[in-house]
């Protein structure tokens, strides 16, 4: 047992440029999916409450935030008066061009295995667009369980009970991290690079 757990830590050790490569591939795979699905109606909806609430993105909508709650459609459904607004607060445009930067900073960041500057954009580029996602935190009444009156109240809502919303949101700590572990081996391969060819 013991000769086990040390060859599995002696290889743990050597293998971190792979886990790093590991690392690139997921944020490849969450980026590039996550921005296709921005392309999608339903998807370009479901973002509504985070980027009509954010004092760094609602400039992109013409509609004022809370108005866009009358206007949700449950997921998978389409109602016509509500595709009519949504078309007049831009969302589906705009939708199109997150999902396009979405996309171009997964691939950046994955090309990081074999170029290190584009990597290094890439990474930082993660890590800024995970950042401004977790303001949504502060921003965003969604993401937190509401407060139901009635027969049966809301024993627990508001802050720290995340919602649906607020979980999916909150999980950008975790691509925060990975872009900046990203960014630092392209930096790092950079000033190696930089001093072989003193």
């Amino acid at each position: 047992m013991y000769i086990t757990m040390n060859r599995l830590i002696t290889i743990l050790a050597n293998s971190q440029a792979h886990f790093i490569n590991t690392a690139r591939v997921a944020i490849l795979i969450v980026m590039v999916w996550i921005g296709a699905l921005k392309a999608f109606q339903y998807e370009a909806d479901g973002i509504v409450p985070f980027v009509a609430n954010s004092p760094f993105m609602s400039f992109f909508y013409t509609k004022k935030a809370p108005e866009y709650q009358a206007y949700k459609n449950p997921e998978g459904k389409t109602v016509q008066k509500n595709i009519d607004w949504h078309k007049q607060n831009r969302t589906y445009i705009f939708a199109y061009g997150l999902g396009a930067v979405i996309i171009v900073i997964g691939v950046l960041t994955f090309l990081g295995i074999w170029y290190a500057k584009t990597g290094l954009i890439g990474g930082l580029l993660t890590f800024g667009m995970s950042l401004v996602t977790l303001t949504f935190l502060i921003t965003t009444p969604e993401v937190y369980v509401p407060k139901l009156d009635g027969d049966f109240p809301t024993p627990q809502y508001g802050f720290p009970y995340l919602s649906g919303a607020g979980r999916l949101v909150l999980k950008d700590v975790i691509m925060m991290a990975s872009g900046l572990i990203c960014a630092a081996d392209c930096a790092k391969r950079i000033l190696a690079s930089m001093a072989s060819n003193k």
